[in-house]
Parts: C-alpha cells; structure tokens; sequence
C-alpha cells in the first residue's frame, strides 16, 4: 500500500495517541460503534473528514 508522509500529520497522529478525549472515541471506535469521527488508512483520527488536532 502507497503510504503518503507528511510531518505535520505524522506529529498530530502521535499527540492524538496521547490525547485522553481522542483515546476515549478511539476506544469506542474499536468496539464497533458508529461515530462521527473515524480512524483513516494512515491512522488519522478524523471527524467529518477533518483532521482531529488535540489541545
């Protein structure tokens, strides 16, 4: 699978894992719950299709 990098996102992903509120959906996700935000194929957290950036 083609990865795409990008420095900025690379450094959101890692706060997001980090972020108690993102870890909290996070969780809900994996147990198959239906939410807005969703976990894409380069492990970005998004909602809505916008990028979920931690305080």
């Amino acid at each position: 699978m083609l990865r795409l990098t990008n420095d900025f996102l690379e450094e959101v992903v890692e706060k997001q894992k980090t972020d108690m509120r993102l870890m909290k959906y996070k969780t809900l996700i994996e147990q198959g719950k239906k939410l807005d935000i969703e976990i894409d194929e380069n492990e970005v957290m998004r909602c809505r299709g916008r990028v979920c950036v931690p305080d």
